[in-house]
């Protein structure tokens, strides 16, 4: 089944480590979200170009199970804006019955009337953007939001919804292990089912690296975040947070059904700004300002290699709980076990196999893009 994407750019601040296509300027939010109904509007997948050397064709294009509202800061939308999204949607595809709708939020945004509106709209996951629970981390990377507005926030989200998600950081100023622990253990108390903890990333040309730059030493080294990684991971897996993808656990039942599409190599549509597609094997972008996204929305088309769809499924699959399919890869003229490294890796219990598939161990997550590397060698 196929996804949609909605992306939402607008932010009250960028924070200082943000790299993704988002702005400041809210007074673009009206003609934004017209031209965003109006490329919804005038999808036609009879217009898109198949790649004919691509393995299978994707069913019907307009059977929709996951919609996800992301950005930026879709919270700062009103009801009426979502609304209009969720119905242009509706409108143009065949929203399949008990989806995933998923919005993002941040706890600054986020107020009572707003969760009761998602609610009335059947969003029926809320992802919530913590990132820390302690005061000088959240002030050093520039959040609106403190801890006290975080808990809040996660308070209000879990009263109205089943499912909420909360997203990490790792590798924050001054960051302690058992603080990072207990926090965690804080919000699974108030009823948090998902939770994602991410790797701080230096990106070029954000504040982050400036600061970086002028103190190199004022974030914990690489030993260090591998440590709280490891350790969170033990912590959420006693906890019933099974681990199914490197940076993602969730309680049974409360993965994100639309992330697993990008993973598992599925068909997702994206709309807005920057947005991404991904579709039979042809990967889609839109233009990422304002102007272009207006004039011509689409800003590159790409079919995808055999040897690229070779490399995004090994890569993909070894970082979650998809795995490898031996038989996909096979079609695509790639013999896994052929690996110079192959051999090694299953003695060492690095990779396993499972009715024909390959995993790795999630004990060597941390070390994944190593593995990824070696296994791409002489197939």
């Amino acid at each position: 089944m196929n996804g949609i994407y909605l992306h939402i750019p607008f932010c009250e601040r960028k924070c200082n480590y943000c790299a993704f296509s988002s702005f400041c300027n809210l007074s673009e939010k009206d003609r934004y979200i017209k031209h965003l109904i109006d490329e919804i509007d005038e999808f036609d997948s009879k217009k898109l170009q198949k790649n004919e050397n691509f393995i299978k064709k994707s069913e019907n294009l307009y059977k929709i199970d996951t919609i996800y509202i992301g950005g930026g800061t879709p919270s700062l939308l009103d009801g009426n804006d979502v609304e209009k999204l969720l119905q242009a949607v509706k409108n143009k595809f065949e929203l399949q019955k008990e989806s995933e709708i998923t919005i993002e939020c941040n706890p600054n945004s986020l107020t009572e009337e707003k969760v009761v509106g998602y609610k009335k709209l059947g969003i029926n996951r809320i992802s919530l953007g913590i990132q820390s629970l302690q005061d000088d981390q959240l002030k050093f990377i520039g959040r609106l939001h403190d801890s006290s507005q975080a808990l809040s926030s996660i308070e209000l989200a879990c009263r109205y919804f089943d499912n909420v998600s909360c997203d990490f950081l790792i590798g924050l100023p001054s960051q302690e292990c058992d603080k990072f622990i207990q926090d965690l253990e804080k919000i699974i108390s108030m009823g948090v089912k998902h939770i994602s903890t991410y790797m701080l990333q230096v990106e070029e040309g954000t504040p982050l690296e400036k600061i970086v730059k002028n103190k190199p030493f004022i974030l914990p080294d690489d030993d260090e975040c591998v440590e709280i990684y490891q350790k969170t991971t033990e912590f959420l897996q006693k906890n019933n947070f099974f681990q199914y993808e490197i940076s993602n656990f969730a309680k049974n039942g409360y993965e994100s059904r639309h992330n697993l599409k990008y993973w598992n190599g599925e068909n997702y549509i994206g709309f807005g700004l920057s947005a991404h597609s991904y579709i039979d094997g042809i990967r889609y972008a839109n233009a990422s300002d304002f102007d272009r996204y207006y004039k011509k929305r689409q800003q590159f088309k790409e079919v995808l290699t055999k040897e690229q769809l070779i490399e995004e499924h090994i890569m993909l699959g070894l970082r979650s709980k998809i795995g490898i399919d031996r038989n996909y890869l096979e079609k695509l003229g790639y013999f896994i076990e052929k690996n110079e490294n192959f051999d090694e890796f299953i003695e060492k219990k690095i990779i396993f196999i499972k009715d024909k598939r390959f995993y790795l161990n999630p004990k060597y997550y941390g070390v994944s893009n190593y593995i990824i590397v070696k296994l791409l060698q002489n197939g």
